[in-house]
């Protein structure tokens, strides 16, 4: 046993060791994803020496059975633990392509009067002429859309994808500007 420790405790502390590796794998994949490569190699580091510590403790004391359980319990709570965090995180836009049932500009118009900066055009569907529009958001804002557009077009199609890259257009000078989403 290491350091004397009560064997509850180390399991508790294998077992805490394994939530924060996961969770911090789960955090810098995010960042990676979202263009934030430095932050993520930063965090990266201590990732590893996270890692190497709990595993050290479980092989130091591979006999005991319940440390291997206590640290595969912990990578499974780091799952939900990052994929809370991923969630709380909200880094990033989300870029919504949506088809309106009806050929008119008068989704458009609405989802525009409140701060949405949408694209639309003409498109053909299965049933005959659509609108399809095209809708920035930040990553934060994307459910109040999608309850949005279901208030306003109850029967649109939605797909919805992260956006990486962002330059230019109406939408990134209101940002600028600070008049982004009037209610």
């Amino acid at each position: 046993m290491i350091l004397g420790l009560n064997p509850i405790v180390l399991v508790v502390i294998i077992f805490m060791i394994s939530i924060v590796y996961v969770t911090l794998s789960t955090v810098r994949m995010i960042l990676m994803m979202k263009g934030y490569r430095y932050f993520a190699a930063a965090l990266s580091v201590l990732e590893v020496i996270i890692n190497i510590l709990g595993l050290g403790l479980v092989l130091e004391n591979i006999s005991e059975i319940q440390n291997l359980i206590s640290y595969a319990a912990g990578f499974g709570a780091g799952i939900i633990v990052g994929s809370v965090i991923e969630d709380k995180l909200t880094l990033g836009y989300v870029t919504a392509t949506v088809v309106s049932p009806e050929n008119s500009d008068r989704l458009s118009k609405q989802l525009r009067e409140k701060g949405y900066g949408v694209t639309d055009w003409e498109t053909n569907g299965h049933e005959g002429k659509r609108r399809s529009l095209q809708i920035l958001t930040p990553k934060k804002h994307e459910l109040k859309l999608y309850q949005t557009i279901k208030e306003l077009e109850p029967q649109a199609f939605v797909v919805a994808n992260d956006s990486k890259t962002i330059h230019g257009g109406f939408w990134i000078r209101t940002i600028r500007r600070g008049r982004l989403f009037n209610s």
